[in-house]
């Protein structure tokens, strides 16, 4: 067995593979989330969940606001004034 000392690789192989790892999606699918008061349940497993106003994806571990009535997340809190004010 033959070591790869880091040194070898190059630096540009370092920040490559760095950049791939962690780029690559866990789930392609949406998750189906329960919203609560100051969290939320995860009903579905996914890697994101579709913001309500913009349609854009939000990963879970990004997702700051929603609604609890609604259940509807919102990509930042711009979405969701303009979620309240058009309710």
């Amino acid at each position: 067995m033959t070591a790869i000392r880091p040194s070898s690789l190059g630096a540009s192989h370092v920040i490559h593979r760095v950049m791939t790892t962690s780029a690559a999606p866990v789930s392609p699918t949406p998750a189906t989330l329960h919203y609560g008061d100051g969290e939320f349940a995860v009903l579905r497993p996914g890697a994101y969940v579709t913001c309500a106003v913009s349609g854009v994806p939000i990963p879970l571990a990004a997702l700051r606001y929603w609604s609890v009535e609604r259940q509807e997340a919102y990509a930042s809190s711009l979405e969701f004034m303009a979620a309240a004010r058009d309710a």
